[in-house]
């Protein structure tokens, strides 16, 4: 199994397909990168030699941001916006959609699971009463 940029791709995939489970590149950088390292995209990634892996190693580390660097921006322009009080940073810290997205129905992935609501009765109340709750004549 390849190890590119710290991560293990799936050695029975195309190459321009197994780039994409680094974080960071898509289908569309994937093609790019192994166009610029004049590799077959359709080359599967167990049959990389040595020197391919290298190749594309250096023009990712290179030329852009991926995996740990890139998680760490991320997370830092999302604390920027919560420091800053902006209404995005807001929604981040409420853990709501944060692109206007509706919540009223939806928004469960952000919301988590629903917490149901009922009404809560007095102990006594709940119970029937003594004299026998059917109604029926003695």
């Amino acid at each position: 199994m390849p190890r590119i940029v710290g991560v293990d791709i799936p050695k029975e995939k195309r190459t321009d397909i197994a780039l994409t489970y680094i974080y960071g590149i898509g289908r569309t950088l994937a093609g790019k990168i192994v166009k610029a390292a004049n590799i077959q995209g359709s080359k599967r990634a167990k049959d990389l030699t040595e020197e391919d892996v290298a190749r594309l190693t250096t023009i990712i580390q290179k030329e852009y941001k991926v995996e740990g660097d890139l998680r760490r921006e991320v997370a830092a322009n999302i604390k920027r916006l919560i420091d800053i009080g902006s209404y995005r940073g807001m929604r981040h810290r409420k853990g709501l959609p944060v692109r206007g997205q509706r919540t009223r129905t939806n928004a469960r992935t952000r919301k988590g699971p629903r917490k149901t609501v009922g009404v809560q009765r007095a102990a006594k109340a709940a119970k029937a009463p003594e004299g026998g709750a059917s109604g029926a004549k003695k």
